[in-house]
């Protein structure tokens, strides 16, 4: 499994790597690696605190490189100068679009699940990459054949405007969705509206010595946040199918501004979940698996 987040303006990129965290721990998933997709400067270093704290120090991580830094989080620099990091700045993170080539050209086919609950930047640039000494695949071809499942954060269904799409780069949300081959399975913005985790349960189950205790105090104070991004994770990962329904006959299509309609007329391997079962009992599986409870057919 492959991550790419956009570790900064929301807490909820931080609930969902703990969740993969967890999984990891319990042999479901294996993290391959994290893309981060943030022009944030202390966003890798946070990231690779929290792969620290988790017990995973040599996740590879990668990042835009030559980008306009700017501070724009409430919790990444906390994180990073509070808990231990291997990273120190962007220059000792990998090249995103190397690391995406890296991983996947090391993977057997059909055999990773890369959820992007950021900005679609960094996956845009795979897509767009050309051959190289990792494969002789372009990176629209390497995609398909590795790829078995992309899990995307990102749109409102059916129709809508949602910042994962339209900022900063919609550009590269219009590229990302029109030139990829294979399946992905959009989680809308009014998917993980309703499903309201970080709260009491996280500050109560959590020790204050975790990254992840800390970063929900910085960001409100356990008031509770969305889980938009945490859906994308537990639709990728579940067994359990009883979460969600599935809109898999038509395309999501993405205009220049970055938002977006389903046109249930055209065929393609497009598909977005819709609510099934009560967003409560959804952020209660959330919220366990966040503070490191596994329960199987979760």
């Amino acid at each position: 499994m492959i991550l790419d987040t956009d570790m900064d303006s929301d807490v909820d990129d931080v609930g969902a790597l703990a969740m993969l965290h967890t999984l990891a721990d319990h042999g479901r998933i294996d993290l391959l690696g994290v893309i981060v997709t943030s022009d944030d400067p202390y966003a890798p270093a946070c990231t690779d605190a929290l792969n620290q704290y988790f017990g995973r120090p040599k996740i590879p991580i990668g990042v835009e490189k030559g980008i306009q830094l700017t501070p724009i989080s409430r919790y990444t620099q906390a994180i990073a100068e509070e808990f231990p990091s291997r990273i120190k700045d962007y220059e000792d993170a990998d090249h995103a679009v190397w690391l995406y080539r890296k991983l996947l050209s090391e993977s057997p086919d059909s055999s990773v699940i890369v959820i992007t609950i950021g900005h679609l930047t960094n996956f845009a640039a795979l897509l767009r990459s050309s051959p190289d000494s990792l494969s002789s695949l372009s990176g629209a071809d390497l995609a398909h054949k590795k790829i078995k499942l992309w899990s995307c954060m990102g749109g409102m269904y059916p129709k809508g405007k949602e910042a994962n799409f339209y900022r900063p780069d919609p550009a590269s949300t219009v590229y990302a969705i029109e030139n990829w081959k294979g399946r992905v399975v959009f989680a809308g913005w009014e998917l993980g509206n309703e499903i309201i985790t970080g709260g009491f349960f996280l500050k109560t189950f959590l020790d204050e010595s975790s990254p992840v205790w800390r970063s929900y105090q910085l960001y409100n104070d356990f008031s509770g946040r969305q889980s938009w991004d945490q859906a994308s994770i537990l639709y990728a990962v579940s067994p359990n199918k009883g979460y969600w329904d599935l809109v898999d006959r038509g395309r999501c299509i993405v205009a220049p501004d970055g938002s977006n309609h389903w046109d249930s007329n055209l065929p393609s391997s497009h598909a977005y979940l819709v609510k099934k079962a009560d967003p409560s009992e959804v952020a209660k599986i959330i919220d366990a698996l966040m503070v490191g409870i596994y329960r199987d057919g979760f």
